[in-house]
C-alpha cells in the first residue's frame, strides 16, 4: 500500500536542466528514505534537451556527446535508476517518490502507474502495459522497446517509459510522457524511425488531470509547496 495516511507533498512545474531535475529527485528520495520528507508527486520539463542514460547504461555512441536540437547542445545526463536512454525533448517528466510498497518490483510500478492509466483514460487515451521483444536487451532506446513497465496504447504506441531506484523500503520512480516529439530528432539520436502520439492537450492540463487521478487512486492530500531556497541550496550541491 502507498503512505495514503499522510499528507503527500506536490512540487509545482520544474523546468531546468537534466542534471538539476537528477539531482532533485535523488535528494528527494534521500531525504523520504531517512524519513525527513513526506512522499512526492512532481512534473517536470527538460531544458535544454537532453539525453538521459540509464544508471548501469555504460555504453552509447560517441556522437551522442556532440548532438545539437535548435541550435544548442543536447546534454547529455546519467540517470540515478536504471533503464535505457531517453531522448528528453518535447516531453513531460513524472516523479513519484514515496514507500512501504513491499519488494515485488512489478507490483510497486503497476501501484504507481495505476495513477498515470486512469488520468490519460480521462485524457481520452486508453492505455496497457507493454511487452519486450526479444530485441530489448541490445536496443540502447527507451522508447525502441516497451517492457512491462511502460505504458502503450491498444495500437501499440508507447506513451511513457518509466524507471525505478530502491534505496532500502523507498521508491523513486519517474518517467517520460512523450508527448510533443520530434521524430525526426529521435531518428537522428537513435536511427530508427519511431511512431510517437500527438497530444493535442496542453500540458498544464495534462498535469492537473494526473494530480486530480493520484489524489483520487491513492486517496491521498496534497501541500502544494515549492522547493525553498534552503533545499535548492541542498539539491545544488548534488549538481
Amino acid at each position: 500500500m502507498l503512505n495514503s495516511d499522510v499528507e503527500w507533498r506536490l512540487i509545482p512545474m520544474i523546468q531546468a536542466s537534466g542534471q538539476m531535475q537528477m539531482a532533485i529527485d535523488t535528494w528527494l528520495l534521500e531525504q523520504h528514505r531517512s524519513r525527513l520528507h513526506p512522499p512526492t508527486l512532481r512534473f517536470y520539463t527538460w531544458s535544454p534537451a537532453a539525453i538521459s542514460l540509464g544508471y548501469h547504461q555504460r555504453h552509447y555512441p560517441e556522437g551522442w556527446e556532440s548532438l545539437t536540437w535548435n541550435g544548442n547542445a543536447i546534454d547529455l545526463v546519467r540517470r540515478p535508476s536504471g533503464g535505457r536512454a531517453v531522448l528528453h525533448q518535447g516531453d513531460l517528466t513524472y516523479a513519484v517518490i514515496t514507500s512501504g510498497l513491499g519488494q515485488n518490483r512489478m507490483q510497486a510500478y503497476e501501484t504507481i502507474c495505476d495513477f498515470l492509466i486512469r488520468g490519460w483514460d480521462q485524457l481520452g487515451i486508453e492505455l496497457q502495459y507493454g511487452e519486450a521483444g526479444r530485441g530489448y536487451i541490445h536496443n540502447p532506446n527507451c522508447f525502441g522497446t516497451a517492457t512491462g513497465a511502460d505504458l502503450v496504447t491498444i495500437e501499440g504506441i508507447k506513451l511513457i517509459g518509466s524507471a525505478q531506484l530502491r534505496r532500502e523500503d523507498t521508491i523513486l520512480q519517474h518517467g517520460s510522457m512523450q508527448i510533443q516529439s520530434d521524430a525526426l530528432l529521435f531518428e537522428q539520436v537513435f536511427g530508427q524511425k519511431l511512431e510517437f502520439l500527438k497530444v493535442a492537450t496542453p500540458i498544464d492540463t495534462i498535469v492537473e488531470t494526473l494530480i486530480s487521478a493520484a489524489k483520487d487512486r491513492f486517496e491521498i492530500d496534497f501541500l502544494v509547496q515549492p522547493l525553498t531556497e534552503s533545499e535548492w541550496q541542498d539539491i545544488t550541491k548534488l549538481v
